[in-house]
């Protein structure tokens, strides 16, 4: 049996489809799984035990025929049996006619053979929807997937024994969803312990103010794979974060995380889900006091 899943981004997306990409993965012992993903995502994917092949090519501009009719040709020559489609877009609804209609289909396609017929799905946090999605395919067994295939020697950073992760940035386009700087700068040099900045290479200047507030702080901005992400996560003692995709990847992994809303998103869908995630929202984000982040964190460790 072939079978694709279909998720293209982003990175917290992703993470908070560990549970259902594992939960296809049992479903289907025997099958051969093939992720259609985009090459942000595909190192992860690649690491992880659920996928027998991971596919990065899953979001050519529609203006790039020939990367479209190339991909058109791939699903179609890949005689899929089953696609579970977890992004659930209008451009993912589109590769149904790609793969082809003998396939089953899960999702919100016109046509699906399983339809994810609620509604109110666009309401539901994004763990929930999916697994309701899963559920509504035959797939009613969804447990938090094991994740010791996520882990890193971190020797090389030769950090502290305890140290709280700080996760300052957040989609460039949407600069709402960010804590502002000197607050969270403020909140590293009150902590009881070195804070340790996660974010990509475009992230430095981030670490910089932060540790120009804390000379403490530990600047990890561009240095770190997802393996090594996760590895800093079952390390750590917390995480403090925007809602951006490395706090939901740390959540997932068991450390305590509070995650920052604003405005911006709302948690009741999006929340870091985990067996230790909790969040807090202020609006405006920028108000939130670092001794409210504090208190709530308390809470929560």
């Amino acid at each position: 049996m072939r079978v694709l899943v279909i998720k293209l981004a982003a990175l917290g997306d992703f993470a908070q489809a560990f549970g259902p990409f594992a939960a296809i993965r049992a479903h289907h012992p025997g099958a051969r799984i093939t992720l259609l993903t985009t090459r942000p995502y595909a190192a992860l994917a690649r690491l992880s035990p659920w996928f027998d092949e991971v596919w990065e090519d899953g979001r050519p501009d529609w203006t790039d025929v020939p990367a479209v009719l190339r991909l058109a040709r791939r699903l179609r020559a890949a005689r899929f049996d089953r696609v579970y489609d977890l992004q659930t877009s209008s451009r993912s609804s589109r590769y149904r006619w790609f793969v082809g209609r003998r396939a089953a289909w899960s999702g919100i396609a016109p046509g699906a053979s399983h339809p994810h017929a609620n509604p109110a799905r666009d309401a539901m946090h994004t763990v929930d929807r999916q697994r309701e999605q899963l559920a509504m395919a035959g797939i009613r067994d969804v447990p938090a997937p094991e994740l010791g295939w996520l882990d890193a020697d971190l020797a090389r950073f030769g950090l502290p024994e305890r140290f709280c992760l700080l996760v300052p940035g957040a989609s460039p386009g949407r600069p709402a969803k960010r804590w502002p700087l000197e607050r969270f700068g403020a909140l590293a040099a009150r902590l009881h312990m070195p804070a340790v900045v996660l974010g990509g290479p475009a992230e430095a200047p981030l670490a910089d103010a932060i540790l120009a507030a804390a000379p403490g702080a530990i600047d990890l901005t561009g240095r770190t794979s997802f393996a090594e992400i996760g590895a800093l996560a079952r390390r750590a003692a917390c995480c403090i974060g925007n809602d951006t995709g490395p706090t939901h990847l740390v959540a997932a992994c068991g450390c305590a995380t509070l995650a920052l809303f604003g405005a911006d998103s709302d948690p009741a869908l999006c929340a870091p889900r985990g067996p230790r995630a909790a969040w807090v929202r202020h609006i405006p984000l920028a108000e939130l006091d670092p001794e409210a982040v504090r208190a709530a964190l308390a809470r929560l460790v």
